[in-house]
């Protein structure tokens, strides 16, 4: 019934290692999870800021709502996108979701 001081210090001397061990399968799933799920996302992201912020006049763009137009003002939050001839309509910069042409800009003759 009485536990001897042998089996008393085998029982405490592991303890550290087995609860340390039982944390690797959570750091396992959180670093597969971020390298699968998260870099990624945040690397579109990035990719998506630096799009928004280089557009600038003459630039065909697709807004997240599907409209397809050409951008006529920017100002800093909002730009202005003409979708026909004669209407135009101002968006937030951060819905446009892709720029199919880049205006370029006009070389000097030397």
């Amino acid at each position: 019934m009485f536990a001897t001081p042998a089996f008393a210090q085998a029982a405490g001397s592991g303890g550290s290692t087995a609860a340390f061990a039982q944390f690797i399968p959570l750091i396992l799933i959180f670093a597969i999870m971020y390298f699968l799920m998260i870099r990624p996302q945040q690397k579109r992201a990035k990719q998506h800021r630096e799009m928004v912020a280089s557009l600038k006049k003459g630039d065909q763009v697709i807004t997240q709502g599907g409209v397809i137009g050409k951008v006529s003002t920017v100002r800093d939050d909002e730009i202005e996108v003409e979708i026909a001839q004669g209407v135009k309509v101002r968006i937030v910069r951060a819905t446009v979701a892709q720029v199919l042409n880049k205006t370029q800009p006009v070389a000097a003759n030397s």
